[in-house]
């Protein structure tokens, strides 16, 4: 296994309980680690940072580059695009749906001293609300168990828009007395629920930019349809487990063996129901309601074995075993062609991974490939970094993956006759090749460089619109396309007030408007920070601009959930401000915050996607809750 990488920790926080669990009496907040499947681990944090600020939201992580819908729990219209994903088989569809379903590299596995409960609540919008309960407990030094569960429910301010999902979430780890043997995994079970409208219709968006005031509330606005929701449902149980042959001592032993085995099965379907079909917005359909539903179980499990030596490094090989079935119940039969309902295959393949530290520099590098003659696919993903000083860490890569388009793109039925194709004979393999430099200083300059060259790009396109009907398919653009992304951050301090500033520049290179981001997206807080009342408390309080400029902003598909490429309306160019007000008391965080407070004299020109309006000023309170017994 990988030896731990412990980020460093500057927490004064403690926690002291009368008996632990056999670790200490007194238990500081040091103690308290948490990890992932890769086994980079860092301290909890408890502490109140500008940092905190931006993840405090729904996903839960920060959201720059993300332009939310209007109410909290649907999607995110992306600003930015990272085409470096390290998968070397296609995706299940509905990504619109996914931005907050947690996947493999999301759970994080613990380690603590005594009973560790956290609480996260956050106000909604119209009768809902927020809540993240967890709580996670050693029974020994050898195993650690958590369980946790995210739950919302927001109604929103437009009709035919209600949310509703939870994610489940159980973990464990254990190691045995020797170290030798060590596992982790977790149990993940979730489902989002979220009601379609459609947007607004045509002839409502003069009224929305207009600011009549007989609209300001905004239900009574006319939405595409009334009748529609969404689902997205899956389960995942996930095995990580390995055996030291040959135990690492520095003392005494420069060389380790292990073996790893890794075990994931994921069942997950996503269904598209409406009580009477939209035939004026999607074309005609087959059925007189309509009800979607596509299903897929992934299968996958491997094994490594992992050397290292103190002179070569750590190497692992390994190889792997594939089971994918996705599809539908039926097949469509047109008069000149037929859909088939599945894609199903299984295949093995391999895995290589190699890294080594010599001083202040230090390499790693990972790959994968497919051995299937149907899903072809592979990556190599490589990175030199070299730690200057204390202060500079300055890093530069090599990205190169070859693999087929999503699921969603390679077969799709519907009850709607537009809706339903197969490419999975027809559609090339993505080729991306992408280079990377980044600078980490938090004294100097945070910047992060990525130059990506895509063969094949693969995207949802507004094709034309007829009678009204938008007519959406999968294309793939056969010309190669370049895109930049320069991120800059950097936080400017002046005593007790700071500015930080978050700026990513883009561009893209082709011949056609198939990938479209904005020039410029922008995020600035100024704020005010300081311990008052004898520094029983932390107080922060400042004001965020968020901002980007005018492109051919993506539009929103609800039946495929997904977003889609449009070159008829340009959106953005309008400030969002948020005030808020933090604090810190104890182990407790509170979080105020005005959201949107220019939204009544700056213009009603804010949009999340065509014929989707952002949300209008509201106040937000929220808070997190740590208690360590």
């Amino acid at each position: 296994m990988k030896a731990p990488d412990i980020e460093t920790s500057n927490l004064k926080d403690s926690s002291a309980s009368k008996q632990s669990t056999g670790f200490k009496k007194l238990a500081t907040i040091d103690l308290y680690l948490l990890f992932n499947a890769e086994i980079d681990t860092i301290h909890v944090d408890t502490t109140l940072s500008i940092k905190k600020d931006y993840k405090f939201n729904y996903l839960q992580k920060d959201n720059f580059g993300l332009m939310p819908f209007a109410n909290i729990g649907q999607t995110y219209n992306a600003l930015s695009f990272n085409p470096a994903d390290n998968e070397v088989t296609p995706l299940f569809g509905s990504r619109a749906r996914h931005f907050n379903y947690l996947e493999q590299e999301d759970i994080k596995y613990y380690e603590v001293p005594t009973p560790w409960t956290r609480l996260t609540y956050k106000t909604a919008f119209e009768q809902g609300q927020m809540l993240d309960a967890f709580f996670s407990v050693n029974l020994s030094k050898q195993i650690n168990f958590s369980i946790e569960y995210k739950g919302l429910r927001s109604l929103g301010n437009y009709q035919n828009a209600l949310t509703s999902s939870g994610n489940f979430r159980f973990t464990s780890n254990y190691k045995s007395k020797n170290k030798r043997y060590k596992a982790n995994g977790h149990i993940v079970m979730q489902d989002l629920l979220n009601q379609e409208n459609g947007g607004l219709l045509d002839d409502e968006v003069e009224s929305f930019t207009s600011g009549d005031e007989d609209f300001i509330d905004r239900s009574v606005f006319d939405m595409n349809f009334d009748n529609a929701e969404s689902i997205l449902v899956g389960k995942r149980f996930f095995l990580n487990q390995s055996y030291d042959i040959i135990k690492k001592n520095d003392s005494i032993n420069k060389n380790s063996l292990a073996i790893v085995n890794m075990i994931s099965f994921e069942d997950k379907y996503y269904q598209y129901k409406q009580t009477s079909p939209a035939n004026d917005y999607f074309g005609g359909s087959f059925t007189s309601s309509i009800n979607d539903k596509v299903t897929l179980e992934n299968f996958r499990t491997s094994l490594n074995i992992e050397y290292y030596n103190n002179i070569i490094g750590d190497v692992s090989f390994g190889i792997s075993y594939t089971d994918v079935n996705y599809g539908y119940n039926g097949v469509v039969l047109f008069p000149d062609e037929s859909i088939p309902n599945r894609v199903k295959s299984n295949f093995l393949g391999l895995n290589a991974s190699y890294s080594k530290t010599i001083n202040s520099v230090s390499l790693r590098s990972d790959a994968s490939l497919n051995l299937s003659d149907e899903f072809v696919g592979s990556y190599i993903d490589s990175e030199l970094s070299m730690k200057l000083n204390e202060d500079i860490l300055l890093k530069g890569g090599i990205y190169i993956n070859s693999k087929l388009p999503n699921f969603n793109y390679l077969l799709y039925q519907s009850d709607y006759i537009n809706y339903n194709w197969y490419n999975f004979e027809d559609f090339r393999n993505i080729n991306t090749q992408q280079l990377k430099f980044s600078i980490n200083s938090d004294k100097y300059l945070n910047a992060n460089l990525d130059i990506s060259n895509i063969e094949n790009y693969t995207y949802f396109n507004l094709n034309s619109v007829i009678d009204t009907n938008k007519v959406i398919r999968p294309e793939q653009y056969n010309e190669s396309l370049q895109y930049l992304r320069l991120k800059l951050q950097k936080e400017f301090r002046f005593g007790n007030f700071a500015l930080d500033n978050t700026i990513m520049y883009q561009s893209v290179v082709s011949d056609e408007d198939v990938l479209n981001v904005p020039d410029l997206i922008t995020r600035n807080t100024l704020y005010y920070s300081n311990q008052i009342f004898k520094k029983a408390m932390t107080l922060q309080t400042g004001v965020t601009l968020n901002y980007f400029t005018k492109y051919k902003m993506n539009g929103y598909d609800p039946l495929l959930a997904e977003f889609y490429t449009q070159n008829e309306t340009r959106l953005g160019g309008f400030p969002r401000l948020d005030f808020f007000i933090n604090a810190k008391v104890r182990q407790t965080r509170i979080f105020l915050k005005a959201e949107h407070f220019n939204s009544a004299f700056t213009g009603f020109d804010y949009f999340s996607a065509p014929n989707h309006p952002y949300r209008d000023f509201t106040i937000r309170f929220g808070l997190v809750w740590d208690f360590f017994l």
